[in-house]
């Protein structure tokens, strides 16, 4: 059963080695709520998801995503907690030498799946959902740059997740690609999903407004007005 809130963070503060990089984030997501998470580069975004998907560990306050206590997480719950989020990066990160349809699998296998006509089902399932019913065949070098993305959201939405993390996740997209691949998150988030996405692409952001949440001068905050200025 999916709680309400599915990311809840209360006076977090977020270091790599001893370098404080975000102090005291308090940050609420609910279920099937879309949030863009703004700030120039190296304002601390991408540590942030790194810290929601279990690979910064906070030191003090509190932090609750997708049921896990982030605090009292041990290193072996690290993959129960991934199985409830599904990431998306800027650079797809699929694998090259196999062919969409076993990057699917590969992911399944890894998170548990044995059963192969149920693992066919589930990929055949969400390929269709990304609009790549036919492309199971094909090599990550055969689908355009929006296809892999594609079918790298694909990915994410294997084990049913409650949050998607997207990182950039249009950046290397042209506009019209970006386009599609905005209104697919959307209606990822229509189902019932979170979804964070970094971004900093602001004519997206006009185009889909959703609840912005910016990192700027180490704190976290959300923002009422888009600042046009730094787009």
């Amino acid at each position: 059963m999916m709680m309400d809130v599915t990311i809840e963070l209360g006076e977090v503060s977020i270091f790599q080695q001893k370098n404080l990089i975000l102090n005291k984030v308090s940050l609420r997501i609910e279920r099937g709520e879309f949030v863009y998470l703004i700030g120039k580069t190296g304002s601390g975004k991408s540590s942030l998801l790194r810290l929601l998907y279990g690979d910064i560990k906070p030191t003090q306050g509190t932090a609750m995503v997708a049921g896990f206590d982030l605090l009292k997480l041990k290193r072996s719950q690290i993959p129960k907690l991934r199985r409830k989020l599904g990431i998306v990066f800027q650079d797809f990160q699929l694998l090259t030498d196999r062919n969409a349809k076993d990057n699917l699998s590969f992911v399944l296998r890894a998170t548990g799946w044995k059963d192969q006509k149920e693992i066919d089902n589930r990929i055949s399932d969400v390929l269709a959902k990304v609009g790549l019913p036919t492309k199971g065949f094909k090599m990550p070098h055969e689908l355009s740059g929006g296809e892999q993305q594609r079918l790298a959201v694909a990915r994410a939405l294997l084990n049913d997740p409650e949050i998607i993390l997207a990182d950039e996740p249009t950046g290397n997209l042209d506009p019209q690609t970006s386009m599609e691949i905005m209104n697919l998150l959307i209606e990822i988030s229509k189902t019932g999903r979170s979804v964070l996405m970094a971004t900093h692409n602001y004519n997206l952001i006009e185009r889909f407004p959703n609840r912005i949440v910016k990192c700027e001068l180490g704190k976290v905050s959300d923002q009422d007005l888009l600042l046009h200025q730094e787009a």
